[in-house]
């Protein structure tokens, strides 16, 4: 483990260098050589770029959080836009353009993709959209013919995810007048502290339908808290290994989240052994893997996160390979599969390629 994490931070001290290095490049078409300038902006670079770092362990200074999730997206981003701008500088060198210009210009251009790819995906990480999907399931539930059912996963309530995001989850979760609502994991980001500190558990208390929630890999209990105790005491009905009968006949199976190494998950052939499999049967699995399996148990409907969709392009092209069922809609078999972008985001307060959501799932039962 000790060698691993030596050679990621070489790794990673490596590619720093090589933005700063561009960085620096860039900056001399400007102001021209000067020492005492070069060492200070070497200095704010390493600590921006250990700010996300400083952040996990200075819990009272939330904008070393804002920081790190910058700096996230913005490494994220020149990675992958400054092989491209050498190869351009480079080219140009058989032109008549003057270097000089070249990296000025090249610099600059940069600037203004990430400016702009900044401002998209602030928009599309804080402006969630309802996305619908009807379904039909061939079983009959008691007094209805139909159930609207509203799903958001991923959360990740934290610093950057507050109190103001929460309450426009709410807000769009009712006015959708649901009949139940579905949260399949990463409620927190792996702190219980800032759902807490920003109120919250009061807000979720708003919502206008019975919740049911089951954990995400990032909702870790740390070890003197009782994070079930605070999700159900959180407007909540948490599911870990368990299975619930809604008065209606529906059954709510919600599963502990595979993510957990140190936690017993029960397989979901034993969890299913207390199902009645006339009624319809609603998975909440965090992650979208092994629909095989939940559709030979005689799962409905299976409803996850976990995948942001890949958060930021090109990452879907990664998620799109991993998972049979990324983003949206499946159908395998009798059972329907439903995977959610996320309404938060992990990280960096970026969403680029993909937008927060909510998702609203009608269903006929016949």
């Amino acid at each position: 483990m000790g060698f691993f994490f030596a050679v990621v931070l070489l790794v990673y001290n490596l590619v720093l260098f090589y933005i700063g290095w561009n960085g620096w490049n860039w900056i001399q078409t400007i102001i021209g050589e000067r020492k005492r300038i070069k060492y200070t902006y070497w200095l704010v670079l390493i600590l921006f770029a250990y700010s996300f770092v400083f952040a996990r362990f200075l819990d009272d200074f939330p904008v070393l959080t804002w920081l790190g999730g910058i700096w996230l997206g913005l490494f994220f981003y020149l990675v992958l836009l400054l092989p491209f701008v050498n190869l351009f500088v480079f080219l140009t060198r058989f032109t008549r353009v003057p270097k000089e210009s070249a990296k000025k210009w090249a610099g600059f251009s940069t600037i203004i993709i990430i400016i702009g790819l900044f401002v998209l995906g602030i928009y599309n990480a804080f402006t969630p959209v309802v996305n619908t999907y009807q379904i039909t399931i061939p079983k009959q539930v008691e007094g209805a013919k139909s159930i609207n059912i509203v799903m958001a996963s991923d959360m990740h309530f934290s610093e950057m995810s507050g109190a103001s995001h929460a309450r426009n989850l709410v807000r769009e979760i009712n006015a959708l007048k649901p009949d139940l609502v579905l949260f399949p994991g990463d409620i927190i980001d792996d702190d219980i502290g800032p759902f807490l500190r920003k109120g919250i558990p009061d807000i979720i208390k708003e919502i206008e339908a019975p919740v049911y929630a089951s954990f995400g890999n990032h909702d870790r209990e740390a070890p003197d808290v009782d994070l079930v105790n605070i999700f159900n005491n959180s407007g909540m009905k948490l599911l870990a290994d368990e299975v619930t009968v809604l008065d209606n006949g529906i059954t709510l199976v919600g599963r502990k989240d595979r993510g957990y190494q140190d936690v017993v998950r029960l397989k979901l052939a034993d969890l299913m052994k207390q199902v009645d499999k006339t009624k319809p049967v609603i998975l909440l699995d965090h992650q979208p893997y092994d629909l095989d399996i939940a559709e030979k148990n005689g799962v409905d409907l299976m409803v996850s996160g976990h995948t942001h969709r890949g958060q930021m392009a090109p990452g879907n092209l990664v998620t799109d390979m991993l998972f049979e069922n990324d983003f949206g809609y499946l159908k395998k078999g009798q059972m329907h599969s439903i995977v959610s972008s996320g309404y938060g985001f992990w990280g960096t307060p970026l969403r680029i390629g993909t937008q927060a959501e909510i998702v609203q799932i009608k269903i006929t039962f016949k």
